[in-house]
């Protein structure tokens, strides 16, 4: 009977754990919306494209993509509603609780002060509708890099095209890509396969934050090399997806 009533406090502290997780994440998620709109409030567009939008000549950002080189991120906070998520990129210190993975990668420069620490972070921003990209940020302080990433990660939005590719699925929802795709950085390639409807995203941790945010539930995906660099991993995952805009065009 005591290990029961303990599983059943264990259970209730892990509910309760659970819910103020989501009750904080929406409250950011909140925040954040309000402080995009008082940006594009008080935003004052410098270029062409930007003042075309801000005037609603320009609706839809598939307009704007792979015409026009997009310089301010406000153009794409205004025609999306965008999620970000921040990849883990750094490793913790320590000698027995070091080598897990962070979101904020520090280093350090050498100079006659002393050492100059600086940290650096990359994120990723998509509609889970067919658009993504990422960014990478760096400043002497967390925060600012977080911002310098996702304003980057919209500058470097692309859409990708989706579709239902697998054999063994005969559907025409857009749940997976139309075809088998092969993206390579530095030492590490990867490949992505179109996979049925129910198998989910079969990738690495950070490579289902892309995925997802692309708006694909369904992938097989086989990584090669050095994959436990995560900037060169999370950039073969891109450039395999850009073979997908590219056939858009």
């Amino acid at each position: 009977m005591e290990e029961e009533n303990k599983k059943e406090i264990e259970e209730e502290i892990v509910e309760e754990v659970k819910k103020e997780i989501e009750e904080e994440l929406t409250r950011e998620e909140i925040i954040e919306k309000e402080t995009i709109k008082q940006r594009l409030e008080i935003w004052k567009p410098k270029t062409e494209i930007g003042k075309l939008v801000k005037e609603g000549k320009i609706k839809n950002i598939d307009e704007i993509l792979g015409k026009y080189v997009i310089l301010e991120p406000e153009i794409v906070d205004s025609l999306l509603d965008l999620k970000s998520d921040l990849l883990a990129i750094g490793q913790s210190k320590g000698k027995f609780g070091g080598g897990k993975r962070k979101i904020w990668k520090q280093t350090q420069k050498k100079t006659a002060e002393g050492n100059v620490p600086t940290f650096s972070c990359m994120a990723v921003v998509g509609d889970e509708n067919g658009h993504v990209g990422i960014g990478y940020g760096k400043a002497k302080e967390t925060l600012p890099a977080r911002e310098k990433a996702i304003r980057n990660a919209k500058l470097n939005i692309i859409k990708i095209k989706r579709g239902c590719g697998s054999f063994d699925c005969n559907c025409s929802e857009p749940h997976s890509i139309p075809f088998k795709v092969k993206g390579k950085c530095s030492g590490v390639d990867v490949i992505l396969i179109p996979a049925p409807q129910g198998t989910g995203l079969v990738a690495g941790d950070e490579a289902k934050k892309i995925l997802k945010l692309a708006g694909l539930k369904d992938i097989y995906s086989r990584s090669f090399g050095q994959t436990r660099s995560t900037i060169n991993f999370v950039k073969a995952y891109i450039k395999a997806l850009e073979k997908l805009k590219d056939e858009t065009k």
